[in-house]
């Protein structure tokens, strides 16, 4: 089967399609996680839903309604661990972060049936995302473009300074929760594509990358979005002629934009203070 194979076509166009709606998702969600410095819980977020997924593949049901539950119950027991157990953040995530991989990997290996489904859950399998994934993930993205839009003033705020945010009446508490539910949100649906393990390349990696450029929040979420679409593009096109997994390649080559953004800009940032004394003279 070729490139140029109809039914090839299709499955590329739809894989597109996904990967496109996964890198707004994340572009505008990572902006945040960046900014905020929650790189932890994302990796955490992506690691918790293990447990679910295996019991929803086991039992026979969507994997996404498991990785939803479970990502959901991974939240809420941070705050719990946070609040009654009176243990800081990282702490609280780090103990639901091995709990929920370790109680994942138990469900696996329990499972001698399961080794081509643990597969696709760490390491994603975009190639065979459904119409039915599509229409799921465009739904999630105009949820999270409204979310972050009409929250973008308390997200700044509790960004910049959580007590004057309070002071103004805009709610940090609620903004945080509100924005660890748009990180599951996009930890869920991205996983699809990428995979459990490899979500947060995708949440990070173009994010990182706009960063260098944009210096407005608007702005930088949509220039990862682009980069994002970009790694995409870029990682199906390696993935089908070189034969690798789709869903690593795609980021691997997120994570690699990252790297090229900020050696670019230091070119760019060199080339502009040598230009800047002959301006002058």
């Amino acid at each position: 089967m070729t490139l140029l194979d109809p039914f090839a076509i299709a499955f590329v166009q739809r894989a597109l399609l996904t990967g496109i709606l996964v890198a707004v998702i994340c572009g505008v969600v990572g902006t945040w996680v960046v900014l905020r410095g929650m790189a932890f819980l994302g990796e955490a977020m992506a690691h918790g839903m293990l447990p679910g997924i295996a019991v929803a593949t086991l039992i026979g049901i969507p994997g996404i309604l498991g990785a939803a539950v479970s990502a959901a119950g991974m939240s809420v027991g941070i705050g719990v661990l946070q609040r009654r157990g009176r243990l800081s953040a990282d702490t609280s995530i780090g103990l639901l972060f091995v709990a929920s991989l370790a109680l994942g990997v138990i469900i696996i290996s329990a499972s001698r049936s399961f080794a081509t489904d643990a597969t696709a859950i760490l390491f994603g399998d975009i190639l065979a995302a459904s119409l039915a994934d599509v229409v799921m993930l465009a739904a999630v993205a105009v949820i999270t473009l409204a979310v972050a839009a009409l929250g973008h003033r308390a997200f700044v705020a509790l960004t910049v300074d959580p007590r004057q945010a309070q002071l103004l009446g805009l709610r940090p508490k609620l903004a945080h929760v509100l924005l660890v539910g748009l990180i599951t949100l996009a930890v869920v649906a991205a996983y699809q594509a990428v995979g459990s393990l490899l979500v947060v390349g995708m949440l990070l990696g173009p994010a990182v990358a706009a960063g260098r450029w944009a210096t407005r929040i608007p702005t930088t979420m949509a220039l990862a979005a682009g980069i994002g679409c970009a790694a995409v593009a870029v990682g199906l096109l390696v993935s089908w002629y070189a034969g690798t997994a789709a869903g690593a390649t795609i980021a691997f080559v997120a994570i690699l934009a990252a790297g090229l953004s900020a050696v670019l800009h230091r070119i760019v940032t060199i080339g502009r203070r040598r230009a800047l004394p002959e301006r002058t003279s």
